[in-house]
């Protein structure tokens, strides 16, 4: 049984994927500028890297959309949360490492919390993932 609380954690993480999934995937579509906000060297470095693949910016704001979308429907919103849990795992990283300070933490360390919590109201199709066989 998924509480009040697990639902409104999957709906406020699908929302966030999909509002930054969406607005990443217009930037890499040239659909929308990077916006001027200067970041810290390691982290422009990195960005710039990340572009330069090609590939794996568009594929990366892709999953995020497409995975915001099936938390926000609840439809295969276990599969999702698994897919995204490496990503939130990064931006949580990302933001401790690359753009020092409180304030850059914030919403990385609240989209951790949401998705521990939203995966605590599926641990029942998680759990024999980490048993004994």
């Amino acid at each position: 049984m998924i509480t009040k609380l697990q639902l409104g954690a999957r709906i406020i993480l699908g929302l966030i994927y999909l509002i930054f999934g969406g607005m990443g995937l217009a930037i890499a579509l040239g659909l929308m500028a990077m916006p001027d906000q200067p970041m810290p060297e390691a982290a422009t470095t990195y960005m710039i890297g990340i572009m330069a693949a090609g590939y794996f910016f568009p594929l990366l704001k892709i999953t995020e959309v497409v995975s915001g979308l099936l938390l926000l429907t609840g439809f295969a919103a276990p599969v999702a949360l698994v897919i995204l849990a490496p990503v939130t795992l990064h931006i949580i990283l990302f933001h401790l490492f690359l753009t020092p300070g409180a304030g850059n933490i914030v919403l990385p360390l609240m989209m951790g919390i949401a998705h521990i919590v939203a995966m605590s109201g599926y641990w029942n199709l998680y759990r024999p993932l980490f048993g004994k066989k």
